[in-house]
């Protein structure tokens, strides 16, 4: 049973779809008041998917949950401290930050069709930049913001969504070294924030059923996927459990969690953790 988040404010970046959306629609649900950050003002600006911060804040409110919405590009510093300023502001503090936020596969294939790459060597030297820049060291500077303000009050709770990629050979280059930097990040955040009993956790969720997994279904085993939302129910127990600076600097699978804490997807199934060699 996931207790209320009421009174609590969480930031979720990259809330324009997938996994961000689905996390801030669950904790929205959960009580808690909701910002979301991303470019995406309207759909299809930055992707040939459809979602916008926009739309994510409007399907929050239309169901009764607080949300706000704040346009940012996470590889601008200026930008995002000036979402931090504008949350302590209205609020004077910060709960729970979500990195989230993700680049790399700009309008699916960033100029190269990667699902048709042989190899590094064939892929735009861009990409790399795109996913240390816009996901590891995005959730570096976000974190480290936070961290700032989370010392001074001696709470707060920082969660890195990241993948089995850290750990495969198999998923490239690019996309497997960023993960794995998340990884490691977390470890070291964790470590140096243990003092001031700040717990930072390393999350890894299934294979999520989100815009760009549907588009594709026909390429996916989708029989033990999970829903965007699912993972945010997760963290809403998370957030919520108190032996949570047990579990800081780890790395934490979405689906293992939710069977520890009774939690089951929208649909009342109940996704089974992946391991290592079964990760799509």
């Amino acid at each position: 049973m996931i207790k209320t988040l009421h009174g609590k404010v969480a930031l979720v970046t990259g809330g324009s779809r997938g996994i961000g959306k689905g996390i801030a629609i669950a904790l929205a649900k959960a009580g808690a008041t909701v910002y979301i950050s991303g470019r995406s003002t309207y759909e299809y600006e930055y992707s040939t998917l459809p979602g916008s911060i926009n739309k994510t804040e409007q399907e929050i409110i239309a169901h009764g949950g607080k949300c706000k919405a704040i346009y940012c590009d996470h590889t601008k510093d200026s930008e995002v401290f000036a979402l931090f300023k504008e949350i302590y502001t209205k609020h004077d503090k910060l709960d729970l930050l979500i990195n989230n936020a993700w680049g790399g596969y700009e309008f699916y294939n960033d100029g190269s069709q990667f699902w048709e790459e042989k190899g590094f060597w064939e892929a735009p030297v861009s990409r790399w930049d795109n996913m240390f820049s816009s996901g590891v060291r995005a959730a570096y500077v976000a974190s480290s913001i936070a961290a700032k303000e989370f010392i001074k009050k001696r709470q707060g709770i920082i969660i890195n969504l990241s993948y089995w990629a850290s750990q495969r050979n198999d998923m490239g280059v690019a996309y497997g070294t960023s993960k794995a930097a998340t990884d490691k990040m977390t470890a070291v955040m964790a470590h140096e924030l243990t003092e001031y009993n700040i717990p930072v956790i390393c999350l890894y969720p299934g294979l999520v059923r989100t815009e760009s997994v549907l588009k594709s279904a026909d390429q996916f085993d989708l029989s033990n996927s999970e829903s965007p939302k699912f993972v945010g129910g997760v963290i809403s127990a998370l957030a919520t459990d108190p032996q949570i600076m047990l579990k800081t600097g780890k790395i934490l699978i979405a689906a293992k969690e939710a069977i520890k804490y009774g939690i089951k997807d929208i649909d009342g199934s109940q996704p089974q953790p992946l391991n290592v060699n079964d990760a799509q």
